[in-house]
């Protein structure tokens, strides 16, 4: 009787060892999956940016004709200082311009 006592508490003792140390490589490889879906989201993301861009680098007639279907008759193609290679690019300037409009501001009230 003693040693099927000692027999079920030492499984016991190992069923409940392997579970923490499954738990715990579960957990690290959710992390890595975690990590990698931000990353492939982050290139799809880049990916649809690059599309379009190509496709309206490309293909601008097509988009002219679209807008003349649509009746719109203010378009103009966009200068080419105003092209920027990524959203980065683009919230970067807006912020130099801000911070300039706030330091500008801060010059006029001294005054």
């Amino acid at each position: 009787m003693l040693k099927t006592k000692i027999l079920i508490t030492t499984v016991i003792l190992i069923f409940l060892i392997v579970t923490s140390i499954i738990k715990n490589q579960t957990r690290i490889i959710e992390k890595k999956i975690h990590k990698l879906h931000k990353l492939i989201t982050l290139k799809e993301k880049d990916i649809n940016e690059s599309q379009l861009d190509f496709y309206f680098l490309s293909s601008p007639s097509l988009i002219e004709k679209k807008v003349i279907i649509l009746g719109q008759n203010n378009y103009q193609p966009i200068k080419n200082s105003n092209i920027f290679l990524s959203f980065s690019d683009f919230t970067n300037i807006q912020k130099k311009i801000s911070e300039l409009n706030k330091h500008n501001e801060k010059k006029t009230k001294k005054n």
